[in-house]
């Protein structure tokens, strides 16, 4: 009995050792933080959604089954431009239309090859022995498209229709009309061939063939 109260009295002893030595701060311990005093981790940097803009379809100015031809032309004379070819055929639909509607031959020959040339006449001159008068007027061309090219050797030929409201009016001798309105503009579908020969010092393409789309 004696033995078991000695060893109870040392581990009571040794017990309260270890307290006085783990059980108390020796003022060196790290201390918590406020939690204000605590780093705060950076915010990750969030991926900028950009918004896509509508974007206008881009309209090219020749199909898909003349761009062989239309390269074609460019290796014999880079210099070509499709879109001042364009410009350039825009601006000869309009003249050649109303020089022939004029009657004018003389304007016509510098604008049209000389079998296009000869067929304007023919009509001109059938005109001029009936009397009759084309008061008409191109209203706008709302389409103009190059639907066909071709090279052979340096002879280049470009074929583009254009879709286009003329105001169509035929006159007698009188000034009476007997056909077409003063107010209604008809939807006109042309198809024009420009040829030319590339590298020579001529820069003009002039009208070789006329048609109807």
């Amino acid at each position: 009995m004696f033995y078991i109260v000695l060893l109870a009295m040392v581990a009571a002893f040794l017990a309260l050792r270890l307290y006085s030595v783990l059980g108390k701060r020796t003022g060196h311990e790290p201390l918590p933080k406020p939690a204000e005093e605590r780093p705060v981790p950076a915010p990750l940097p969030r991926a900028v959604e950009k918004t896509s803009e509508p974007r206008e379809p881009v309209v090219k100015p020749f199909e898909g089954n003349a761009e062989p031809g239309v390269r074609a032309i460019i290796a014999v004379e880079p210099g070509f431009d499709v879109a001042r070819f364009m410009d350039g055929a825009q601006g000869a639909y309009r003249m050649i239309l109303e020089s022939f509607w004029k009657g004018d031959e003389e304007a016509l020959r510098d604008l049209v090859s000389p079998d296009v040339g000869r067929a304007f006449g023919e009509a001109i001159a059938q005109r001029n022995e009936t009397g009759d008068v084309l008061d008409n007027r191109l209203v706008s061309i709302e389409r103009a498209v190059i639907t066909g090219a071709s090279l052979q050797g340096k002879d280049a030929r470009i074929t583009v229709r254009f879709d286009a409201l003329i105001a169509a009016v035929t006159r007698d001798a009188e000034g009476n009309v007997i056909a077409g309105s003063t107010s209604d503009a008809v939807e006109t579908h042309d198809v024009w061939t420009f040829a030319r020969t590339l590298r020579s010092s001529d820069p003009n393409w002039k009208l070789s063939d006329t048609d109807e789309a």
